[in-house]
């Protein structure tokens, strides 16, 4: 496919204060360097708790100005000298997790976190810090990750809008690949009625597991299991309401019989619920629990040594956890097209909009992006 030189500029959504919001800006357009791509957007996730960060609610540090964004899907346009490949025109999905490449602890989410470390704290700074809601935005070339735009959009009949999901996707499979889930384990996840809790639910019914999902909201419990159920044939999925009660929990989860896993997604103000120390409570001997939320396991040393249980903390997800997890998806099993996701589609001038229905528009197969093309 032959080469169109970059635009001189491009629009993006720049944010220069939190009381200001963002604007729709022209910016010079990147150029490639060694170790870089640049790919023309198509579509960006808007993550559920991206309004609470740019308006400054969760009090995260990132600099400024910056060009606002999570993970995306588009295409290359420009490509560095060292890139062996990819290929200009390629449909790529554009991960936002961001590593240094001489220091993994230089770890952070661009436009969105900057981590903890001074390196991660340097990439966001310096070199990584504009995001993807752009028509425009360089990334590390192994941030791109290739998809098969014939067998996904023409065989599956998946749209790109539909394909940004993997943003949501991704987390879950991160963390149960990371415990080992087996085809045929039962697995607990909790929360199961977020954003990423409901695409675990989706996945790990994909990976051949029985899933039990747990969640306060009973309304969307039984969303998500129709859901399910009515775009996989094969699924298999039980929902348990989350109790105040300890002991509730615990008889509810034991109904199920043998627990194998657990998945955690537990947001921060969780704190004081008990579902956690339910589901490790009924967990098998040899059980494996993924620690990917912020609540803090409850557990006896005494409990854990007996039976042998596995605690693993996990952030987001490695990348060869990508290239396994678009395999998957290119072999059909996940459900098809529509059958899979729910996409509501924004342009850049309503960001605001975007924002606000993504923040209530959650749950398994539910997912916002802003499109630089839209309206």
């Amino acid at each position: 496919m032959s080469t169109e030189p970059l635009p001189s500029h491009h629009r993006a959504l720049v944010l220069e204060s939190e009381a200001e919001g963002f604007r729709i800006q022209q910016i010079p357009t990147p150029q490639p360097t060694p170790g870089s791509a640049i790919i023309r957007i198509l579509h960006s996730t808007v993550a559920s708790y991206l309004r609470e960060i740019y308006n400054g609610e969760r009090g995260y540090s990132v600099p400024k100005p910056l060009v606002g964004g999570f993970s995306a899907v588009g295409r290359v346009a420009a490509l560095g000298p060292d890139a062996t490949a990819l290929e200009v025109g390629q449909l790529v999905y554009v991960d936002c997790v961001v590593r240094g490449r001489d220091d993994q602890d230089a770890i952070f989410l661009s436009a969105v976190n900057e981590g903890g470390t001074e390196g991660s704290k340097k990439l966001m700074r310096d070199v990584w810090r504009d995001g993807n809601f752009a028509e425009y935005a360089k990334a590390p070339l192994e941030n791109c990750i290739p998809l098969d735009e014939s067998r996904l959009c023409r065989s599956l009949g998946y749209t790109v809008e539909q394909l940004s999901y993997t943003s949501y996707m991704l987390v879950a499979f991160g963390g149960l690949r990371d415990i080992r889930l087996e085809p045929g384990e039962t697995v607990v996840i909790s929360p199961a009625t977020g954003g990423f809790g409901g695409a675990g639910v989706l996945v790990a019914g994909a990976m051949g597991a029985r899933v039990i999902a747990m969640g306060r909201n009973e309304t969307e419990l039984s969303r998500l299991e129709e859901h399910v159920k009515s775009s996989t044939s094969h699924a298999s999925i039980e929902t348990v309401k989350i109790s105040e009660n300890e002991d509730t929990n615990i008889a509810a989860l034991k109904r199920f019989g043998t627990i194998d896993a657990i998945l955690d997604l537990s947001p921060i103000n969780a704190e004081g619920s008990t579902h956690l120390s339910a589901a490790l409570t009924v967990l098998r001997r040899n059980g494996r629990c993924s620690l990917m939320g912020l609540l803090p396991p409850s557990i006896s040393p005494w409990q854990m040594v007996w039976k042998n249980i596995t605690l693993k903390g996990k952030f987001m997800y490695e990348r060869d956890d990508m290239l396994q997890f678009v395999k998957m998806l290119e072999r059909g099993l996940f459900p098809a097209g529509a059958h899979l996701v729910d996409t509501k589609v924004f342009g850049m001038s309503e960001w605001k909009e975007a924002f606000d229905v993504a923040a209530e528009y959650t749950g398994g197969g539910r997912t916002v992006t802003i499109s630089p093309s839209a309206h």
